[in-house]
């Protein structure tokens, strides 16, 4: 099993015809992943790697039958436009790549989002990775190194940052474990999918047997996960690191989620919770692995 994408999952390309949304569906059907069409306004008729290309999302769907994913390789001053659309078309998981989505934007979409019954990941996503089962987005880089690195095992991964996704991806396989789904959240201020509810999803999932959490300082989506375990929403074996722990309040790091204010959202809160949790905290990423072996193995880890 996964969560979010599988083989099984259909996918459509808003915004095929433009580089990063061409290269970007080479990619995710190099993998394998099941990506049907595309959508770029004006460019109906045509094809991108013997894709056939709508002018519409409906479009699209009164052609090929309900569509269970949808990319929007679109600027970010069109993602809102984009990500409606697809909602409003029945498509219930939508992935934003783009970066710097006006706030408020994003407000309305994830908003929309949740009144629909869908799921947007980011804005700021590279994207969904099931190993060995299909991609969404560019999260991998290409067919070589995505069946290279993203060797299917036993732990899910999520994390706020892409590189930090990628880096506890590789430290799993170098050590002989792997994954099940890596998601890379987002890096924006205000997100869809968030790590306390991506978490009771890795829950229901048989073969995620322990998930590992790339996380960092600035807002509440570190404790408010921690939360959901003390409640029982989530139950297996968990490890986290906390990056940017020694930066001041006010500063921002890394991404534009990632600040201090006024104590919420800092290190030393997000650890506390994670600890109150039973959560083991790590103080570098390749300690996740040794934690994690031991965990899976059923042994004490203090």
């Amino acid at each position: 099993m996964s969560i979010l994408i599988d083989d099984h999952t259909t996918v459509l390309v808003q915004g095929i015809t433009g580089r990063e949304g061409s290269a970007r569906a080479r990619f995710m059907l190099d993998y394998g992943t099941r990506v049907v069409c595309g959508v770029t306004p004006g460019r109906g008729g045509s094809t991108v790697w013997g894709l056939p290309v709508y002018d519409t999302v409906r479009d699209a769907i009164d052609a090929q039958g309900p569509v269970d994913a949808s990319v929007t390789f679109v600027p970010a001053p069109q993602v809102r436009d984009a990500a409606f659309e697809a909602i409003s078309a029945g498509i219930g998981l939508v992935l934003v790549p783009a970066e710097r989505v006006p706030l408020h934007d994003s407000l309305e979409i994830v908003t929309f989002a949740r009144q629909q019954g869908a799921i947007v990941i980011g804005p700021g996503s590279m994207g969904v990775l099931s190993a060995e089962k299909a991609a969404l987005g560019w999260l991998g880089g290409s067919e070589d190194n995505a069946r290279r690195v993203f060797r299917p095992g036993p732990v899910g991964v999520a994390s706020r940052s892409g590189g930090g996704t990628s880096t506890v991806v590789w430290n799993l396989t170098q050590a002989g474990l792997g994954i099940t789904t890596a998601v890379h959240l987002g890096s924006e201020q205000v997100l869809g999918l968030s790590l306390p509810e991506i978490l009771p999803l890795f829950e229901r999932d048989d073969e995620t047997k322990a998930v590992a959490l790339f996380c960092e300082i600035g807002t509440v989506a570190e404790e408010e996960a921690a939360e959901v375990i003390r409640q029982g929403g989530f139950t297996k074996p968990a490890t986290a690191f906390i990056a940017g722990k020694a930066l001041p309040s006010g500063i921002r790091f890394s991404h534009a989620s990632a600040m201090v204010e006024k104590g919420r959202g800092s290190a030393e809160s997000k650890v506390k919770a994670f600890l109150d949790a039973g959560v083991h905290v790590v103080d570098q990423p390749h300690e996740m692995v040794s934690v994690l072996k031991r965990l899976l193995k059923g042994e004490d880890v203090s």
